[in-house]
């Protein structure tokens, strides 16, 4: 056995370790994971996620060795179909790959087209935005392209992930109903509705993902399930590309499919767990969804908790489809006590809100830079990471916890082969309306306008 392939063993083996980490956290743990603040959480989680992303990262395939001067390519070596196309300014070669600076003679989808129909078999080009020439062209051997672009897959990972996700999810659906299936393992079907409901908006979604990529050509893998040993059993699902898209509305196409199609199946179950969920009279005291002491008890000096409550006005969408689903139990209580129903297509929704945020590789990410472009939908990105920090630091410490594992995933995202051709009118026009949504889910509603939406409010006297 060589050092590749024993390499290749330890890495896999790694990768066994991360994935079963956290569930490991939650059977091992005394006292168990609910206790989301806790110090080992803040290491485990961020441990998890380094050592996850940074062995998908090592099978993506070797990075090009760098040449420290790239040698200029002379005009007699250049492509004539790529002084056809472009009025090149400069050119130059760095171990194999030929990369073309200047203006386009036309416009870029035509351009693209062109050179992908006239290079040969075994060129793929890449064209991308460039600020001081106006375009790049990238011409990458296929070897190249397939090592750097392209990434296999394990078929045993998802299948890993997705064990471990039923697990977790199903204890985190009966801890919520008050069930230890550590000591009572036989009751583990009163975690199931919990576990079901949200795996099944979550792999709709990822189904949204996979049938736009196929639709467009691109490859993919199954999807990735990601464990939480939390009260909310999982963080959520993903999948990877394993060939690039070939211009920004594929791109487009493929980042808001997933979250439109996972919001068809999340707002009817929330809507339907709203009517099987209550709301009582409460406030929200350092991020504490708390209820009022009982005045018949001499004894009670602070507000209980309540457990699996959230405040109706603590997001604009929530608060719009619980006035439609209990009208009445809002006028005279503004803490929902959601069902496991309600509360599995509320995190649905809300981790559809945190995967629109405009930022990295999150669905948000991919939909602004296609929208934006390369250099105004970096800065979005940029602008959006740092706000949810700041955010989860000053204003809501449970924020933090979801800002620090999408500064984790986040990344930078792999380009479309044509970055230049901007997307059609319409696709601009609904990827503006998919951040609205991500506003509607994450922004609260502001406490001046509860009384106006008939919700009983404890800060307005």
């Amino acid at each position: 056995m060589n050092g590749r392939v024993r390499s290749a063993l330890w890495l896999q083996l790694l990768l066994v370790l991360a994935l079963l980490l956290p569930v490991a956290v939650l059977f091992l743990l005394p006292g168990g994971p609910l206790i989301a603040g806790g110090l080992w959480f803040w290491f485990v989680l961020p441990l998890c996620f380094w050592l996850i992303w940074g062995l998908f990262g090592w099978s993506a395939g070797p990075a090009v060795a760098a040449v420290p001067e790239p040698r200029p390519i002379p005009e007699g070596e250049q492509p004539g179909v790529v002084r056809e196309v472009m009025g090149v300014h400069g050119a130059v070669e760095e171990d194999g790959v030929r990369v073309f600076y200047g203006p386009l003679r036309g416009p870029a989808e035509a351009a693209y087209e062109r050179l992908r129909r006239e290079l040969p078999a075994d060129t793929v080009p890449m064209l991308q935005e460039d600020e001081r020439h106006g375009a790049a062209l990238v011409l990458l051997p296929k070897t190249v392209e397939e090592a750097t672009l392209e990434r296999p897959a394990r078929p045993w990972v998802p299948l890993l992930l997705f064990a471990l996700t039923v697990v977790t999810t199903t204890w985190a659906g009966a801890a919520q109903q008050g069930v230890d299936l550590l000591r009572e393992p036989g009751r583990f079907a009163v975690g199931l509705p919990y576990a079901l409901a949200l795996l099944a908006v979550l792999g709709v979604h990822e189904l949204g993902h996979s049938v736009a990529a196929r639709y467009h050509g691109i490859r993919v893998t199954p999807p990735y399930f990601i464990p939480l040993p939390s009260a909310l059993g999982t963080f959520g699902a993903f999948i990877q590309m394993r060939s690039p898209t070939e211009n920004r509305r594929a791109l487009f196409d493929v980042a808001v499919a997933g979250p439109l199609a996972g919001l068809v199946v999340a707002i009817p179950l929330l809507l339907i767990g709203l009517g099987q969920s209550s709301a009582v009279p409460g406030t929200v005291v350092g991020g504490r969804v708390t209820a009022p002491a009982d005045p018949a008890d001499p004894a009670a000096t602070a507000p209980p908790a309540v457990v699996g409550g959230t405040s109706a006005g603590s997001s604009l969408l929530l608060a719009l489809l619980a006035k439609l689903a209990m009208p009445e139990a809002l006028r005279h209580g503004c803490v929902l006590q959601l069902s496991p129903l309600a509360f599995a297509g509320w995190l649905g929704i809300f981790i559809t809100g945190l995967n629109l945020l405009p930022v990295g590789q999150l669905d948000g990410g991919h939909a602004a830079r296609a929208v934006f472009g390369y250099r105004l939908g970096g800065a979005v990105s940029s602008i959006a990471m740092w706000s949810l920090l700041f955010l989860g630091i000053f204003v809501w410490p449970g924020l933090l916890m979801w800002a620090i594992i999408v500064f984790f995933v986040a990344g930078d995202p792999t380009p479309p082969l044509n970055d230049v051709t901007p997307v059609t009118p319409g696709r601009r026009l609904l990827g503006y309306a998919t951040f609205a949504l991500m506003l509607l889910i994450l922004v609260p509603l502001p406490h001046a306008l509860w009384p106006a939406a008939g919700i009983h409010c404890p800060y307005v006297g």
